[in-house]
């Protein structure tokens, strides 16, 4: 590890040769540049990041074709001349050969920014180093690493944001209204910030969060998508969610789910809040995996408690169908979030729908035929559906918990025997359609798909044996009783 001076910050000799390749470039072009941003902040804090961002008091995208010369071989330069920024990317000499990974460095000119108020574009124009502190989100992020001549390493910090750093706060540099009308995504990266870092919004930039809130609505869902994705994949999302709530920002973009929050009583009796219930599953099931879409999974497996909640007299309170209704609302949730309408959505949808079934068998006798039902269903995502039904249990009762895992664990156990004996996971019957059609000389036709599904509900319920001259006797005499035989 190697110092840049000013404070302690520890770089890689990587990561210093490649500033101080910039560096030439920079004095060579006799220009003044900073290491500014999110790579200043996590290098303070010890935290891994690959993307180095260089603002010049000068010609951002002059200063890049220069600094690519200093590399070999020599990186394209990716340059945007409306936005005066340009980019290249250098292999990380530090990654093992197996997993080759490049550090993105990215250039831009100093800069001052304004903006209309129905807009989170900014009007720019040139600027000072000091018009491109202020203009950024928080002063944690209003950091700058000098890069050129005799101050190269000196650190400029006119925010304390070391200070806030070490105080685990998330403020903004300006007037935090004037920061979040700006830009008001910013709102959600404060509580994004929060979420990673584990760090406290300031007092009074929470209040203007809850104050400016409405302003959420001029960002496009795209970017609203990545953050709340970031809150997502966070080390404990509740944090973030929490916040979202607490702000009025939830409500904004996401009402179905702050929808779960709240428990009513009726004649003593009430249901927990499931609210609170989603983000301790959600907390549950991300200490065990990053998987952006089984997270979600967590998130939305009780969407549709709401819709279906109702009191029953000398029952109490239902949520029946919830799973079925939860899973048809996720395409359009997804679709609300600007989430991807694909493989991911229908995967998130199938957990939201099946969540409930190794919880009721573990509940009961578990027959054979139950179990090659859930595992035909599930399919490949069995396991991904079974770290979400153990995270969805999180009774306060240490005894009812210690009870359910146990159970959960016989049908685990009697999900691999029967999978090992029957061979029933990405199953297809043995017998397809074409050979139906073709015994029996039928076209297409509902009665091939009633034959088909006859031979796969046998098979499931062990009324014969996931065998090919099985399936096929059973096929004829299905035909028989429908009425179909085989021409003369």
């Amino acid at each position: 590890m190697l110092f840049l001076r000013g404070m302690n910050i520890p770089l890689s000799q990587n990561e210093l040769l490649i500033l101080k390749r910039i560096s030439l470039a920079v004095n060579d072009l006799q220009m003044e540049a900073y290491l500014v941003g999110g790579f200043v902040r996590d290098k303070i804090l010890g935290r891994p990041t690959k993307d180095i961002d260089i603002v010049t008091l000068g010609d951002g995208i002059e200063l890049a074709h220069r600094a690519a010369r200093e590399f070999k071989p020599v990186p394209q330069v990716s340059f945007f001349k409306n936005f005066g920024t340009a980019q290249i990317k250098v292999p990380d000499q530090e990654a093992s050969p197996e997993n080759p990974t490049s550090i993105e460095i990215e250039f831009v000119g100093a800069r001052k920014e304004s903006y209309n108020t129905n807009s989170r574009n900014p009007i720019v124009s040139p600027g000072t180093l000091s018009d491109d502190q202020h203009r950024r989100d928080f002063t944690i992020n209003a950091m700058a690493i000098r890069l050129d001549g005799d101050a190269f390493g000196t650190l400029v910090d006119p925010f304390d944001g070391v200070g806030d750093l070490q105080r685990k706060i998330i403020k903004t540099p300006m007037q935090p209204e004037e920061t979040f009308s700006d830009d008001p995504l910013r709102m959600m990266r404060a509580i994004r910030f929060a979420a990673q870092l584990g760090f406290n919004i300031e007092k009074e930039t929470f209040e203007a969060i809850q104050k400016m809130a409405h302003r959420i609505s001029i960002v496009s869902g795209e970017r609203i998508a990545d953050e709340l994705n970031k809150i997502v994949l966070s080390p404990k999302p509740s944090i973030g969610f929490d916040l979202l709530r607490q702000s009025g920002l939830l409500q904004i973009i996401f009402p179905q789910m702050v929808a779960l929050a709240g428990a009513e009583y009726i004649d003593g009796k009430g249901h927990k809040d499931n609210f609170t219930h989603t983000l301790q599953v959600l907390d549950n099931i991300s200490e065990h995996t990053s998987d952006l879409w089984l997270r979600w999974a967590a998130i939305l497996h009780d969407i549709g408690k709401p819709p279906t909640k109702k009191f029953e007299n000398g029952h109490g309170w239902t949520f029946h169908g919830h799973e079925v209704v939860g899973g048809r609302m996720v395409p359009k949730i997804f679709a609300q979030l600007k989430l991807p309408q694909n493989e991911k959505m229908k995967f998130v949808r199938k957990l939201v729908e099946l969540h409930l079934r190794p919880i009721s068998l573990s509940k009961e006798d578990i027959t054979d035929s139950a179990i090659r039902r859930l595992i035909f269903d599930a399919g490949e995502d069995l396991e991904s559906l079974f770290m979400l039904c153990k995270a969805d249990i999180t009774s306060k009762n240490k005894e009812k918990v210690r009870r359910y895992l146990a159970n959960f664990e016989l049908v685990m156990e009697k999900c691999a025997i029967v999978e090992e004996k029957d061979h029933i996971r990405n199953w297809q019957p043995p017998v397809t359609g074409e050979m139906i059609m073709e015994y029996f000389s039928l076209p297409p036709c509902r009665m091939v798909g009633d034959i088909k599904n006859a031979i796969r509900e046998a098979i499931l319920d062990g009324i014969i044996p996931n065998e090919y001259d099985a399936a096929f006797d059973f096929m004829i005499q299905k035909g028989m009783e429908l009425g179909v035989t085989k021409p003369a």
